[in-house]
């Protein structure tokens, strides 16, 4: 078999917002540096997803000098930012899916600005560095922790996958709409599916559970728009137990550096 080399690394800063592309990045206990640290949420603290929103998928996030700058796809004039570190310092319970956890307000404009855009009142969060929120126990091993992320720390999909995907589909589509942190070369359609322990750099990765599919990869994510596809293909051939799985979901021993060229090692394999 060719070599696994990994091909990219993504963060996504706020949750359901657009992603950021890395050559390297630090893997922490709850994923990767500033991964899915924010998110937005409604009046009853419950979080906001591109599901409902798909508008969104028009904001993109980026990181310098120490600042997080929020800028729209389209009217690049509509834009914001603030420090990493700022917060009102007030303690917020919010909700994702059926998880609760303790968030603070980054500050009332940027809030008010997400207000303006979404046409209905939210708030920005951020995870304290204290905030221990953690993985499903059916899955992890050691008391792991995650972000805001759906459930798990990382997530990874074969370049191959893709490709696949992409020569049954009429119109080919990016992989940005399946939100990885980690994509890698070499192998066959769906060969993370095999995966049990690996390493990527000197990280050592649990693969634990599929990554169940739903309408969020139906959104284009430069134009905000909703369509049916990839979920109606995918429907036809990657349907296990009524769920559509693309990915796989990933837990992680330890903290350490991941840089884009590093070779993926399987050292188990599902059965």
């Amino acid at each position: 078999m060719n070599k696994l080399l990994l091909s990219e690394i993504n963060i996504y800063p706020i949750k359901s917002l657009g992603g950021i592309s890395l050559q390297s990045a630090t893997l922490e206990e709850s994923g990767l540096q500033y991964d899915r640290r924010w998110m937005l949420i409604d009046e009853e603290g419950i979080f906001i997803t591109q599901r409902k929103h798909f508008e969104l998928a028009l904001l993109q996030v980026s990181i310098a000098n120490g600042k997080l700058s929020i800028s729209h796809k389209k009217l690049p004039e509509q834009n914001i930012s603030f420090s990493l570190d700022e917060d009102t310092g007030e303690q917020i319970s919010v909700v994702i899916w059926s998880d609760t956890a303790t968030a603070l307000e980054v500050n009332k404009t940027v809030s008010h600005w997400f207000s303006n855009f979404l046409k209905f009142k939210v708030r920005l969060v951020k995870m304290p560095m204290a905030e221990k929120r953690m993985v499903d126990p059916r899955y992890a091993s050691n008391n792991e922790v995650v972000s805001f992320a759906d459930g798990y720390p990382c997530l990874i999909i074969g370049q191959s996958s893709l490709d696949g995907l992409n020569e049954k589909l009429d119109e080919p589509i990016l992989m940005n709409r399946f939100r990885p942190n980690f994509v890698f070369t070499g192998g066959k359609p769906h060969i993370e599916d095999s995966f049990k322990d690996f390493q990527i750099g000197q990280v050592l990765f649990s693969a634990v559970k599929p990554c169940a599919r739903c309408v969020l990869i139906t959104i284009d994510q430069q134009t905000g728009e909703k369509g049916q596809e990839p979920l109606r293909t995918l429907a036809g051939y990657r349907t296990v137990g009524k769920k559509i799985i693309f990915g796989q979901n990933l837990l992680h021993k330890k903290a350490g550096l991941i840089n884009v060229g590093d070779e993926l090692k399987v050292i188990t394999w599902k059965a």
